[in-house]
């Protein structure tokens, strides 16, 4: 599973715009807590968002610091995943209708913020 960060944490009017990093950490530990379906779990940061979190790996979920647009790093991250080539599914979480249809053109699937937030 690819994480939109920016797309999900913007989904719910929580104040998040004033601490991006922060929100970002929020949504970091609470990914870090859920128990989903995923082998991996990538949570795609950009921006002051970046601050929030190190780039890395912490178990199932690894932390990717977009050096500009961040939909572009998640295209980027399908992308690489579908070179591996090992059959298992990618699933993007964001609203973004452009970006949905971009990482559907190179072979994920998306569902919304919603659906993730439902089971944080």
């Amino acid at each position: 599973m690819i994480v939109d960060s920016a797309n999900v944490v913007g989904s719910r009017p929580d104040g998040w715009w004033r601490d991006r990093a922060g929100a970002a950490r929020r949504l970091h530990e609470q990914l870090l807590a859920a128990v989903l379906p995923y082998d991996e779990v990538v949570l795609i940061l950009e921006g002051a968002a970046r601050r929030g979190i190190p780039a890395g790996q912490d178990g199932r979920l690894r932390t990717v610091h977009a050096p500009g647009s961040g939909d572009d790093a998640i295209v980027q991250a399908v992308m690489a995943q579908v070179d591996v080539g090992d059959g298992r599914g990618i699933t993007v979480v964001t609203a973004d209708r452009v970006l949905r249809d971009r990482v559907s053109a190179v072979g994920a699937r998306s569902v919304s913020p919603s659906s993730l937030l439902d089971q944080l």
